[in-house]
């Protein structure tokens, strides 16, 4: 018996109209942000086609390197939407409580991110994330209240991984305090200087800490129970 015909489209193509598709998501979303976004990504391609198409024309090889223009001018532009879309993306969660997470949750691999390890009644919260560059602490809200949660932090951390390099940061805007992004080149630029091989041991071991989720019990609090230190 002759087998159906499978009309299914490859995969691949399957692949291309997502990876077009959360493109034009993309752009949609950063133009909203970001009027100027078409001249930056239009001026972009042009000026490059054009240095290519100007050093073919005095080599006498026009064509050939307008052809290399255009795929260097869609490099370039590709790069420049990724720069102001993430831009963008910051600009339109700053201030909002847990932007910070979220930068930190963006981050390459290497990084293990645990959200809401501290937090104060006001909604001044500590994140810790762990990767290379050692053990990063980073909150937001106000800077006097996050001195305390910081320091608290930094204070468990010393009691159990006393040999790993602590780092913490206060996101926000007020002063002294590092914006998106601001903290996301920092981080970027930390020297690495833990094994790779170390990341997952020095997490486990940083379970013990528990985050807030964990120490708040689940339902309303008991009559008369008092909330963790943290949530004071």
């Amino acid at each position: 018996m002759a087998r159906a015909k499978d009309d299914t489209p490859p995969k691949p193509r399957k692949q291309r109209f997502a990876t077009l598709r959360q493109i034009g998501q993309a752009y949609s979303l950063t133009s909203k942000n970001d009027k100027q976004l078409p001249l930056w990504l239009a001026g972009t391609f042009l000026l490059v086609l054009a240095v290519f198409v100007v050093i073919g024309a005095l080599i006498g090889h026009p064509y050939y390197l307008g052809f290399i223009g255009i795929l260097f001018g869609l490099l370039a532009t590709m790069v420049v939407f990724g720069r102001r879309a993430q831009r963008a993306a910051y600009g339109s969660i700053e201030g909002q409580v847990g932007a910070a997470a979220a930068v930190l949750d963006s981050l390459k691999r290497g990084w293990t991110v645990t959200p809401g390890i501290a937090a104060t009644r006001q909604q001044d919260i500590v994140h810790r994330a762990v990767g290379r560059p050692g053990i990063v602490l980073v909150g937001e809200g106000s800077p006097a209240r996050l001195a305390g949660l910081l320091a608290q932090e930094r204070k468990k951390l010393g009691r159990v991984v006393p040999d790993v390099p602590v780092h913490d940061f206060q996101v926000g805007k007020e002063q002294g305090q590092l914006s998106l992004q601001e903290f996301q080149r920092t981080l970027a630029k930390l020297p690495k200087v833990i094994p790779s091989a170390q990341i997952d041991t020095i997490d486990k071991r940083l379970v013990a800490l528990g985050t807030l989720a964990q120490q708040l019990p689940k339902g309303p609090l008991p009559k008369g129970m008092r909330p963790p230190r943290q949530m004071r």
